[in-house]
């Protein structure tokens, strides 16, 4: 395992093709559908391909990358976080928590775990949070993990157009 950082209960720690079955299993919720329908993996296949191509970004500077969360109690994938391109040097978080985890601080520990030592990695000062206004656990998390919102509107967001959210982490110095 090649582990980016530790936190109280999670390793996060690079993606490896033996973990397919559980991306793609975690992937299939309605909250994955929802909010980020094109992070759901509709066959053990599809997962395949995606973390061939996951797997290959480690070490580059061009991402994104996508780091699985391991459980410390059982060794058991529940999600991701992950740092995202989006143009002009910047870059965006994101996170999943499978549903049978949700509302237990998982991401929130993932997202404040992850945050100073992927930023190191990579060498920038700020990460933007874009999110679906009506996806409040997201919110929460961003708000817990020190993000400042910039902006709430219609923008911009994966395949459409809808109500977000941005903000904004700036690594302290």
């Amino acid at each position: 395992m090649n582990i980016l950082t530790e936190t109280d209960r999670l390793i996060i720690t690079e993606m490896t093709m033996d973990m397919a079955t559980e991306v793609h299993e975690n992937s299939l919720d309605e909250d994955t559908r929802r909010f980020v329908p094109d992070e759901v993996f509709e066959t053990l296949k599809d997962a395949e391909e995606t973390l061939d191509f996951l797997i290959s970004q480690y070490g580059s500077a061009e991402g994104p990358l996508v780091y699985a969360l391991i459980t410390k109690d059982g060794y058991r994938n529940i999600g991701y976080v992950q740092l995202v391109p989006i143009g002009e040097g910047k870059w965006e978080i994101g996170y999943h928590v499978a549903k049978a985890f949700t509302g237990k601080g998982y991401a929130t520990e993932a997202v404040k775990g992850f945050l100073p030592e992927i930023t190191k990695r990579v060498g920038i000062t700020e990460v933007y949070g874009i999110r679906l206004l009506e996806n409040a656990a997201s919110g929460r998390v961003l708000d817990k993990c020190d993000f400042q919102a910039f902006f709430t509107g219609t923008g911009a967001y994966h395949d459409g157009v809808y109500e977000i959210s941005k903000s904004v982490w700036k690594k302290q110095k």
